[in-house]
């Protein structure tokens, strides 16, 4: 657990398509947030097809990473993390793109499994959620992650190779997306989704964190532009989520930018990732009829762990 001695720790994310810092202050069970910051660099930018980080996706991301570096020493972070996901896991270039990495944060990325990032997911997202028997699903570019647990007690978590770059670079090519697109991409995650369902037992708390799902409430909610007080801990019912995803999946890319509330860097994979929840929404056993938004994910697991 936490101590009472306060700590101020440098999180960093790395996905698929999003880098994302958070600086914390950890005194004992809380947490004060002190900045989020997030750059859009797709580092897995066809990752899926070649199993290689590109070199400009690595520039893109060394960039941020300078810009952080920059941050934490202003801030006078006493601990940092660097946690690489999805992309770096499925890349044979991985460990350069690490030398990269701490020569310039000091630290070397640790790339997280796939069991690992989920049980991140859900430490960061269960912290100030009610007690009761939860499933976290947080959607990235690369993979997606089901954690089930009760409080802080993670009971089971799969890591699931389908995200929203993922999907969108190998189904949705056309703007926007076919019918048969959309119907190939919604078939292919019913086959990875068949092979873990049965493994879930009926759900009492449905939760989404991260940038798919989160976008996905603000088109629900139909918020003038990004709100995150507005969408953390939104309750948000099924039915509505589900035909927010399909209206974002059924968008051009141009309409999608035009979203008041939509990340440009997102605009052009938030239909992958909207129809990977919806079929999540119509396959899962859940004794709930809405969905739970949270804007506490892996990047608040992996502050809390630095503090332990």
């Amino acid at each position: 657990m936490p101590t009472d001695t306060p700590n101020r720790v440098a999180a960093i994310d790395c996905g698929t398509n999003s880098i994302r810092l958070l600086v914390s202050d950890v005194v004992g069970e809380n947490k004060i947030d002190i900045v989020r910051e997030m750059r859009i660099v797709r580092l897995g930018q066809d990752v899926d097809k070649t199993g290689h980080l590109a070199d400009e996706a690595i520039a893109r991301t060394l960039t941020a990473t300078r810009e952080f570096a920059t941050l934490i020493r202003t801030l006078g972070a006493d601990r940092v993390r660097f946690c690489a996901t999805s992309a770096a896991r499925d890349a044979d270039n991985a460990e350069e793109f690490s030398d990269a990495i701490e020569g310039i944060i000091g630290v070397r990325p640790v790339v997280l499994s796939g069991e690992e990032e989920a049980k991140a997911s859900f430490l960061g997202a269960a912290g100030d959620l009610p007690v009761a028997r939860t499933l976290v699903v947080d959607i990235g570019g690369g993979s997606t992650e089901l954690i089930v647990g009760t409080g802080d007690h993670v009971e089971w978590s799969v890591s699931l190779n389908i995200g929203s770059v993922r999907m969108t670079e190998r189904y949705l090519s056309s703007d926007p997306p076919t019918v048969a697109e959309a119907s190939d991409c919604m078939a292919y995650v019913d086959t990875v989704l068949d092979k873990v369902i049965g493994d879930i037992a009926p759900i009492d708390l449905f939760v989404g964190v991260a940038g798919t799902i989160t976008t996905v409430a603000a088109h629900t909610l139909a918020i003038p532009s990004y709100d995150s007080d507005a969408i953390h801990h939104a309750e948000l019912k099924l039915g509505d989520v589900s035909n927010a995803c399909i209206s974002l999946a059924r968008m051009t890319v141009a309409d999608r930018r035009a979203l008041p509330f939509m990340h440009p860097g997102r605009a052009d994979v938030i239909g992958g990732g909207a129809l990977i929840l919806d079929r999540l929404i119509e396959r899962l056993p859940l004794h709930t009829a809405t969905l739970l938004v949270s804007e506490h994910d892996i990047l608040d697991g992996i502050a809390w762990s630095l503090a332990v």
